[in-house]
């Protein structure tokens, strides 16, 4: 087995690696549910790579996701549901029938994308779905029943918040500009304080919950990606922190013996550093 540049040698990779007897113990053992974190920990580390603008190391963390992607499509084809030239196949009729602007024919091209045009192709697509449910003998898809309902459960928890705040916008509910938002946000502050005063803590991870769901509201009002202001904030921490790493030595001190009187000294010092 040799590296190659066509993408079905990684396909036959994985195949060698979850072949029973002579394949690799780990990845035999692995099913949908136990890769999922690897999976989702692989798109963190791509989204790392572009916002470091390296990209040697976005080669790299591509070819790990696109490995997730293979290591999907194998289990699914040992299970019989679909193999990898499936998904391939998928995607690339998918993209070349919402496109018809770009790959239909002269006509479609002058035309460009047509009013209302996205809507009928998303609608032709799930019926397609259904239809190919029922010829596998599968239940039907579970239908959005309301309108949150089209927000995946399981996403990742920001994204969630967003996607169902903008959901609920479309019919008006909503906050009418960013100081309502503020306001929301120091009443739920209040609502934490009043449980840590009484010293109750049964509701406290309900009421913190409630002070993101809020922040990132505020966030979405102001056209700031709460994500990536999450992502700024925490490469900030990390700059600020390893300043404190590099300079306490110069105190006599380490981390572990250092007060935190020292500690926020230093901090303010990175701080101060990076303003200018």
């Amino acid at each position: 087995m040799k590296p190659s540049r066509d993408a079905m040698r990684l396909v036959e990779i994985m195949a060698a690696l979850r072949t029973p007897v002579t394949g690799c113990p780990w990845d035999l053992e692995q099913n949908f549910r136990s890769i999922t974190p690897y999976t989702i920990e692989e798109v963190y580390e791509v989204v790392d790579a572009i916002e470091r603008d390296d990209m040697e190391n976005l080669r790299e963390e591509l070819g790990d996701l696109l490995l997730q992607v293979v290591y999907h499509s194998r289990m699914a084809e040992e299970d019989g549901a679909f193999d990898f030239a499936d998904v391939v196949e998928t995607v690339t009729t998918k993209m070349i029938r919402r496109h018809p602007h770009v790959f239909g024919d002269e006509t479609a091209r002058s035309a460009g994308m047509a009013k209302g045009a996205w809507e009928r192709i998303k609608a032709i697509e799930k019926q397609e779905r259904a239809e190919r449910r029922a010829e596998m003998g599968l239940p039907p898809a579970p239908e959005a029943k309301g309108l949150l309902d089209q927000v995946p459960a399981a996403t990742e928890p920001m994204l969630e918040a967003l996607k169902l705040q903008q959901k609920a916008s479309k019919v008006g509910f909503d906050w009418n500009d960013p100081n309502s938002v503020m306001s929301k946000i120091r009443e739920e502050l209040e609502e934490v304080e009043a449980e840590i005063k009484q010293g109750e803590t049964a509701d406290l991870e309900s009421e913190i919950g409630d002070v993101l769901f809020a922040a990132i509201n505020l966030a979405r009002h102001l056209d700031i990606d709460p994500g990536n202001a999450l992502r700024s904030c925490n490469r900030k921490f990390r700059t600020r922190f390893a300043h404190i790493e590099a300079t306490i030595g110069d105190h006599g001190e380490t981390l572990e013996s250092a007060d935190l009187d020292l500690m926020e000294r230093l901090w303010v010092d990175a701080k101060t550093a990076s303003k200018s």
